[in-house]
């Protein structure tokens, strides 16, 4: 059976808020409104989700509410991590290797330079930096808790100035 994991970095986020922990930081006018527009996007192509996993930063939990709300996923079903905060590439595959073979379609929100590592470890196709708001959507035959690095066909690498 198939599976589908999109990896999701964070939107844009406003570093002019200088008394609050890099945690707490919100995302910024470019990042409020690249998320809603990316989910639109994700929407347009066809591609959903049942399951969202997302890191409880408020810059990643904001992303993936603005996301989800635009694909019609619910926001009370999705999965707060916070051990997805600044998570290396390891330690988001141990996430998703723990994540339940009844879900075929996975989308983590998560933070760089792990984001980016992972997708590089996963999939088929080299990304230099996940950018802001930017997807990846890998597809692998292998159940969550087997997947390995080059585990996944990259079918779409999708960001805001590219749409």
């Amino acid at each position: 059976m198939k599976r589908t994991l999109t990896l999701i970095r964070h939107a844009k986020s406003d570093w002019g808020h200088p008394n609050l922990s890099d945690f707490d930081r919100p995302l910024n006018g470019r990042g409020m409104s690249d998320a809603p527009r990316m989910g639109n996007e994700l929407e347009s192509r066809g591609i959903h989700f049942d399951l969202v996993v997302a890191s409880t930063a408020n810059r990643a939990i904001t992303t993936a509410r603005a996301i989800c709300e635009a694909i019609g996923y619910p926001e009370s079903r999705i999965e707060q991590n916070r051990d997805l905060y600044l998570a290396s590439a390891g330690h988001m595959l141990d996430i998703i290797q723990g994540v339940d073979a009844s879900v075929t379609r996975l989308a983590l929100v998560s933070h760089n330079p792990g984001i980016t590592s992972l997708t590089n470890a996963l999939g088929d196709r080299q990304i230099d930096n996940m950018p802001t708001c930017g997807v990846v959507v890998l597809e692998t035959e292998s159940e969550w808790r087997f997947l390995k690095p080059k585990g996944c066909k990259t079918l779409d690498f999708i960001y805001p100035k590219g749409i």
